[in-house]
């Protein structure tokens, strides 16, 4: 069973879709146009690419095997009032180029993001993470407290391995007959092969339960399916494999009593129809000192796309807290 939880690209503002807010003061320069950037780490590049004006977020896509994609045009409406910084992690969508999946780890990825840091001249990040990327954003932020101002946790992923195995324990209860067809699926020489096609067969079942409505399932579907080829998904795959071992399949990882120690402002945002067991959400917000959980209704794994109003108005009153 993969350990993905979420996910082509469409480049445009969505300004017109909500008014300016008041965040906090600008940290970064400013781009009212989306702009690409190749972030050099070690032989290899991150694809980046910023939009809008305002505090800089560094935004952490899920996966682990996908690229930012999946997040956009819709995430872009934040950028009226933020300065959005995506960037495709290390072998993974743009960033393949040069990278063998043994040269991605946990630790590199982290490190990655402290280059994206250094590059833009932030002094103190805001990061926002979305499923996987909510475990790279907690990693970090035990690495380098002092880096990091907020965190906007997105319908995280689990933080334990306990809570991993509670995830696989719920979908087996509660869709078996979906996890034997994505087994039947997994088996076949084409997904072996990373068939595009038959590759997007498999997240379709996966999916299928984590959105709240039907238009916004398709959506995501397509976009995932745009993002795919064969060498991508065989590569990510790879590379899956790796953090996996450096995560959820060590049966002694464990990033919440770690995060007892934490003392920064985090947002935490889930939803009524999300698929992973709510008590990942609550686990990582207890054990952060200063974090705040929303559980968002008529709203599953990808609040962004489905409850963009709601997301809005909690990232608003998140940022002019004090």
């Amino acid at each position: 069973m993969t350990a993905t939880l979420v996910l082509a690209v469409l480049a445009m503002a969505y300004s017109v879709w909500w008014p300016p807010s008041s965040p906090a003061p600008l940290q970064s320069q400013q781009s009212t146009a989306p702009g690409e950037s190749h972030i050099p780490v070690g032989n290899a590049e991150l694809y980046s690419r910023e939009v809008g004006r305002g505090t800089a977020i560094i935004v952490l896509h899920g996966g682990p095997d996908f690229d930012h994609s999946y997040l956009v045009p819709d995430l872009d409406r934040l950028s009226d009032s933020f300065h959005l910084i995506y960037y495709d992690q290390r072998g993974r969508g743009r960033s393949a180029d040069r990278v063998q999946p043994e040269d991605v780890t946990l630790a590199s990825d982290n490190a990655d993001i402290e280059e994206v840091r250094q590059y833009f001249h932030l002094d103190a990040v805001v990061l926002l993470g979305h499923s996987w990327g909510t475990v790279l954003a907690l990693e970090y932020a035990l690495r380098y407290p002092q880096r990091v101002s907020r965190m906007i946790l997105m319908n995280p992923a689990p933080a334990s391995t306990e809570d991993y195995k509670q995830l696989r324990k719920e979908w087996l209860e509660k869709r078996p007959d979906d996890m034997e067809r994505r087994k039947t699926i997994a088996a076949s020489a084409a997904y072996k092969e990373g068939d595009p096609d038959v590759v997007t067969a498999y997240y379709r079942i996966h999916f299928q339960p984590a959105l709240a409505r039907r238009e916004d399932y398709e959506t995501i579907i397509a976009r995932l399916r745009a993002s795919f080829t064969k060498e991508g998904i065989l590569k990510s795959r790879a590379i899956e494999a790796r953090l996996m071992n450096d995560s959820w399949s060590s049966p002694d990882y464990d990033m919440l009593p770690k995060l007892k120690s934490l003392r920064i402002p985090t947002l935490i945002i889930s939803g009524e129809h999300e698929f992973i067991p709510a008590s990942t959400a609550e686990h990582i917000t207890q054990a952060i000192p200063n974090a705040h959980l929303v559980t968002l209704k008529d709203c599953g794994h990808f609040s962004y796309l489905e409850c963009p109003a709601a997301v809005r108005e909690q990232i608003d009153v998140f940022f002019r807290a004090k």
